[in-house]
């Protein structure tokens, strides 16, 4: 299977408000194997770019300025991931702009999924580990994958570090560790941890009014934003519904 590890970035959150994407980064899989084939622009977006986009990946307006537009690499791109199953992290956010540039375009290619099948590792991880943290940075850490280069969000880099990240979730590794004797030996020992019964009770420290105020206030403005709405204030409806489901 050739499998396309993908990531973008943007000039903002939302391709129907006119945002465009500035850089595309993928890394080619073919049988679980990183084959060191890689597709990598940055891209003129022709347009400002969001101050709080700018806090995230560091890609300035000047910067960009004397890169090639997307129609200039659509091409290349299309011809790259074609056949291909595109593994992507919220998949719906980048597959969202990278349509809304082919329809820019009017390209013959209208919609992704036209020319590759999507994959979403978020989706995956959520089945794999519900109601943990699923963000890249956790998934890094709950399996042991290095991204201490990773200061802002690049897509090249974060397309390499979800490579690494499906491959050890999708092998049954717990860690890219390959230490198979002493996980074979600790797997045949019963480890129990005793807890001291006379430990002190742990100390809850609840938000306070203000604060769980000022938490509502960031998540209405980030669902008033975006066309998608908030992902967290989804989570917790859904989490509400289940519950009332259950009782």
């Amino acid at each position: 299977m050739r499998q396309i590890v993908l990531d973008t970035e943007t000039t903002g959150l939302d391709p129907d408000q006119g945002h465009r994407v500035i850089e595309i980064g993928c890394v080619e899989i073919q049988n679980r194997r990183l084959t060191g084939k890689h597709f990598h622009y940055y891209l003129n977006p022709d347009r400002d770019i969001d101050e709080a986009a700018i806090e995230v990946h560091g890609l300035t307006r000047q910067f960009l300025a004397d890169k090639p537009r997307f129609r200039q690499i659509e091409k290349e791109f299309i011809d790259f991931v074609s056949g291909a199953e595109l593994v992507i992290h919220n998949a719906p956010f980048d597959i969202g702009f990278l349509d809304a540039e082919l329809k820019l375009n009017k390209s013959s290619v209208s919609q992704m999924e036209q020319v590759c099948s999507v994959l979403d590792s978020l989706v995956l991880a959520r089945e794999k580990h519900p109601g943990q943290r699923n963000s890249l940075d956790a998934l890094c850490k709950r399996y042991g994958v290095d991204n201490t280069q990773r200061d802002l969000h690049g897509a090249l880099l974060d397309a390499e570090i979800l490579a690494d990240v499906y491959l050890v979730m999708t092998s049954g590794q717990s860690s890219l560790s390959l230490r198979d004797e002493d996980d074979e030996d600790l797997g045949k020992q019963q480890l129990v941890r005793e807890l001291d019964p006379n430990r002190p009770p742990l100390t809850v420290i609840c938000a306070t009014e203000e604060e769980q105020a000022a938490h509502q206030e960031r998540l209405d403005a980030l669902a008033n934003s975006s066309a998608s709405g908030c992902l967290w204030t989804e989570m917790e409806q859904a989490e509400r519904d289940q519950a009332g489901a259950e009782s």
